[in-house]
């Protein structure tokens, strides 16, 4: 049986190491696949989920998650990411990663201003921003600037064409460039 996340939550803060086999049997796939469309590495994603659950363990307490599966989600996603980067340091290799950021990279390369804010307005703004979207443009937007998927992924995922998936990422691109402008971010 599957433990509810405010179960699991309360494991952590008494320092039960069950906490961590009931987050693996929840939140188990869900890490991986996170973790595979950065890393592409059987191995690796491993790697990576083991330190997230440590990272977890770590940060609860003191941190008590509203959204057990987003804490968790961000934090196997910043792993992934971490991980990543010091993989391609040591050897230059692209694939998804890069393919991604490139895209977002092509429209938004000119933002100079987003330094200016927190980490709490970035994520403020980006809600507000995917509020703003169709629940369709919302979900393709996420699968591939958060979870990494392929157009061909995401077609499969929301029953659409690759060249309707192509195109509501970049309609996506612009209404997020459109956004940042009237935030008054020099786009």
């Amino acid at each position: 049986m599957i433990m509810e996340d405010n179960v699991i939550i309360m494991l952590y803060n008494s320092r039960s190491e069950s906490a961590i086999s009931e987050t693996e049997k929840k939140y188990g796939a869900y890490c991986r696949s996170i973790a595979f469309n950065i890393l592409h590495d059987h191995f690796e994603v491993e790697e990576c989920v083991n330190d997230t659950y440590l990272k977890v363990w770590n940060a609860i307490p003191p941190t008590q998650p509203s959204s057990l599966q987003s804490f968790i989600g961000r934090i196997v996603r910043n792993t992934a990411l971490n991980l990543f980067k010091k993989k391609k340091t040591k050897k230059r290799g692209s694939g998804q990663f890069d393919e991604v950021y490139d895209e977002l990279n092509g429209e938004l390369s000119r933002i100079g201003r987003l330094d200016d804010y927190s980490d709490i307005e970035l994520r403020d703004l980006l809600n507000r921003f995917l509020d703003s979207l169709t629940e369709e443009n919302k979900a393709v937007f996420i699968g591939r600037y958060w979870y990494f998927e392929s157009v061909a992924e995401i077609s499969k995922i929301m029953h659409i064409s690759q060249s309707k998936t192509k195109a509501l990422l970049m309609k996506c691109r612009n209404e997020l460039k459109i956004f940042l402008q009237k935030e008054d971010i020099s786009v």
